[in-house]
């Protein structure tokens, strides 16, 4: 099952993952949160501002997750993710896999969070306390580790990670 969502609601992990694991017949679950940062480039942060394309946003990122669940084999996968306005402290993203294996379920996970953020469509805007404010483009490390899932040669995913051993 893909399970995506975006929304300006509050994200509630600890609902989510309970619903997420109820009466599955899976070995393992893995689920991540990314929780916005008090400081960028070096100062305080007031908030950030997400903003989406709602529909496309949505069906791409389900796309994608389908791709990632048939390569390692996974028997669910979820993505709620914030737009909107996000105070440091908040969630800003939650993935959550399912897999008979925690190996396929780690891989999963960490594949998915490296392609939202790289390649999800959101425009991410960090403001200062003081009002200053940038765009956040993904960086140079990011998309180095979203790469190497593409080509699963060397630093990529373990070759029996799409196994389900």
């Amino acid at each position: 099952m893909i399970t995506v969502t975006v929304s300006e609601e509050p994200i509630d992990p600890a609902a989510l993952l309970a619903a997420f694991t109820a009466g599955g017949d899976v070995g393992a679950v893995v689920h991540f949160l990314g929780i916005m940062r008090a400081h960028a480039q070096g100062r305080a942060l007031a908030e950030m501002r997400l903003e989406h394309y709602p529909g496309m946003c949505e069906r791409l990122l389900a796309e994608r997750a389908r791709e990632i669940a048939s390569r390692f084999g996974l028997a669910s996968v979820a993505v709620r993710h914030r737009v909107g306005r996000i105070r440091p402290g908040e969630v800003i993203v939650w993935v959550a896999t399912a897999a008979a294996h925690r190996e396929a379920a780690f891989c999963g996970a960490e594949a998915l969070m490296d392609y939202l953020k790289t390649e999800a469509p959101f425009w991410k805007k960090e403001v200062a306390a003081d009002g200053d404010s940038w765009w956040v483009a993904a960086r140079a490390r990011d998309e180095q580790a979203r790469r190497r899932w593409e080509t699963g040669g060397a630093g990529g995913p373990p070759a029996h990670a799409s196994s389900g051993d």
